[in-house]
Order: C-alpha cells, then sequence, then structure tokens
C-alpha cells in the first residue's frame, strides 16, 4: 500500500536499512557492521544474502511468516487446521509447534558441516506448499483480503493528513525536515511505516471519525 501512495515508492527491505543507518537513535542511526546490513537487506525471498547468518535469517523469515499467519488465519477462523494440504502435514507437522520443530532441525541437519544454509528438497517443497494454499485462501481470496482496500483507504488518507499538517508528527520526524532537508513524502511515509496496525487505526480514528457526543 505505501508503495502505491508514497511518490518515492516504498519497499520494506530498503525502509529497514533506512531506519537502522538515518532514523534510530534520534536520526544518529546504529553502527551496524556491513555484514549485518547486507542481511537485513536481503533478508526476503528474492534476496540473495552474502553471508550464512544472512542466509539463515532469510529463511526463518519465510518460515516465521508462513506459520504465523496460518496461527493468525486458524485464530480469526478464516481456515483451520483439517484445511492444511495433507502432504504438507504428513512432512511437517499438524500443528504450529510441529512444523518449527520440523522446519529447525531439517536446517540444523542439512546445512551440518557444510558452507550454505540448506533444507531438504522434501520440506523446502512442502514449505512452498503452504505458502501456496496461504496465497490461495488466505492473502488473495479471503475476508482478510477484502479489508485491504479499507486499509489502503486509511493509509492514503493518513498519508494526506501528515502531508498538510506535518507539525503533528513527532518532533524527531519534523526536524528531519527542518534541520536535515528530507522530503516531506519521504518523512511522512517513515512515520506511518513505523505504525503497528492498532495504532493506525487509533490514529485514523481520532483524526477522521467524529466522537459521539457523551450523554449522562
Amino acid at each position: 500500500v505505501l508503495n502505491r501512495i508514497c511518490p518515492d515508492g516504498f519497499m520494506h527491505q530498503l525502509q529497514s536499512i533506512r531506519v537502522v543507518k538515518k532514523l534510530e537513535k534520534n536520526g544518529k542511526g546504529l553502527n551496524l557492521t556491513k555484514e549485518v546490513r547486507d542481511g537485513i537487506l536481503n533478508h526476503s525471498t528474492s534476496g540473495h544474502p552474502s553471508t550464512l547468518e544472512g542466509k539463515i535469517v532469510r529463511l526463518c523469515d519465510k518460515i516465521a511468516y508462513v506459520n504465523s499467519d496460518i496461527d493468525d488465519a486458524i485464530r480469526g477462523k478464516i481456515i483451520c487446521e483439517e484445511d492444511l494440504p495433507e502432504a504438507c502435514v504428513r512432512v511437517l507437522g499438524r500443528n504450529l509447534r510441529e512444523r518449527l520443530n520440523t522446519l529447525i532441525h531439517d536446517i540444523v541437519i542439512h546445512s551440518m558441516e557444510k558452507d550454505d544454509i540448506m533444507m531438504s528438497d522434501e520440506t523446502y517443497e512442502a514449505l512452498q506448499e503452504l505458502r501456496k494454499f496461504m496465497f490461495a485462501n488466505v492473502y488473495v481470496n479471503s475476508d482478510a483480503k477484502r479489508e485491504e482496500g479499507k486499509a489502503e483507504r486509511m493509509l492514503s488518507q493518513l498519508f494526506s493528513y501528515y502531508s498538510n499538517h506535518i507539525e503533528e508528527m513527532p518532533e524527531e520526524y519534523t526536524r528531519m525536515i527542518w534541520e536535515k532537508g528530507e522530503s516531506i513524502s519521504t518523512v511522512v511515509c517513515d512515520y506511518i511505516a513505523g505504525m503497528t496496525d492498532r495504532f493506525a487505526v487509533s490514529t485514523y480514528q481520532t483524526l477522521m471519525i467524529p466522537s459521539t457526543w457523551q450523554i449522562y
């Protein structure tokens, strides 16, 4: 959504680098090594980390978000455990604990004494099938997906509001405009990108939704 509404575009891995280099410690950034920054930049599926540690992070990111999203979708009653592909369940396990245990042990066993971080073909293919299942049943064709339009309108209106009321952002953000010459759109994007879902919704309600009168 931010990539569509921000004039300069938005990629979460590039934003993560911006956070650690420019935004943390009141604009001073963190003194991270080149290797750590490389791991952050290349942690997504399409990345190619240059270190073993970065490769571990890349795999862990995929494992974490797939399993976390499955857990959220089950608790949100979008799917149930019985909906998971049986072929994946046979390889990885039925519940969250079993899946994580299988995936972690598989990585350890197949990476031991090698100069690479690897998974067995069977386990990797099962993980990929779970991703496909989630795209088909949760990310694309579900109630959660249908909420995306609302989220986009909310973020678009927050972006427009703060672009025209920059003084209402926290001081550490306005300083970047006045003292460091950062563009308003970039700083507003920084502020919105740092919001949690709950805070964004709460802020939107405060700014955009009329309050009802309290009658006692």
